[in-house]
């Protein structure tokens, strides 16, 4: 079995990796793609494999793009922290859909429906009520979250936070107030954690209260610039892939 995986997390790559190659140690993992732009070149110059891992939050955006600049023929394994991706999923030969982090267990059941099904049609959208139910990929919503404040811990609600700012390996949860407290977790578990109503990924960088953005201005390249409140020091730039799903989440 030839496998290539799409995800921009190096760490995340090399564990999806090892555990399909302890699962299955005949696989040939063909190449690790970290980007939109870098898998819509490889899909286009190499022949595809027999099974895709991909993650659809990617650097330049989410993955589904991939699948609409190019026809990828091959089933695909999907792997996320949000379960709001599930429609778009299964329509792009979607063979399972497995909510991060990611476990051996998720990933053995995945290659075996992969197995019993690679002869046959790809997954009807019909079925993704009940895979949603047996997977209950319901968001945990996360709505307070403790700060070491002087030689104490203060509990902040999510009603005061106006983005989380990561710098340096380090996650800020910046208040309305223009408070930064320091959190230990990271963007990518915010994610999870987050009502993606509320909360939108800016780039890899910034998550932001749709409260915080106060202004959106075009910028190059159908990118888009943000003005915040709180403001920020650095300029908030949206990729033009993302751009149209930040547009959706404002409601412009």
């Amino acid at each position: 079995m030839k496998v290539v995986i799409v995800e921009d997390e190096q760490l995340a790559a090399d564990a999806i990796a090892a555990i399909v190659k302890r699962l299955r140690p005949q696989t040939e993992i063909l190449s690790k793609l970290g980007s939109v732009e870098e898998a819509v070149q490889w899909f286009t110059l190499h022949q595809a494999p027999d099974l895709i891992f991909c993650d659809i939050h990617l650097s330049d955006g989410n993955s589904f793009e991939i699948f609409r600049q190019i026809a990828v023929s091959c089933p695909v394994i999907f792997t996320t922290a949000y379960n709001q991706y599930a429609i778009d999923a299964f329509k792009v030969n979607s063979v399972d859909y497995l909510l991060k982090p990611i476990k051996t267990e998720d990933v053995a059941l995945a290659l075996k429906k992969y197995e019993n099904q690679h002869h046959s049609l790809p997954l009807d959208i019909n079925n993704l009520h009940q895979l949603l139910q047996s997977k209950q990929l319901q968001q945990q919503i996360k709505s307070r979250f403790l700060v070491k404040q002087g030689q104490g811990i203060k509990a902040i609600s999510l009603e005061e936070v106006a983005y989380f700012w990561a710098e340096e390996g380090v996650v800020f949860l910046v208040t309305k107030q223009g408070k930064r407290h320091i959190i230990n977790y990271t963007l990518d578990q915010l994610e999870e954690q987050l009502d993606s109503a509320i909360f939108f990924r800016a780039n890899r960088q910034l998550m932001v209260h749709i409260d915080a953005v106060q202004e959106v201005r075009p910028y190059f390249k159908g990118r888009l610039s943000l003005l915040l409140l709180p403001a920020t020091e650095k300029d908030i730039i949206i990729s033009s892939s993302k751009a149209s799903d930040f547009k959706e989440w404002l409601d412009m």
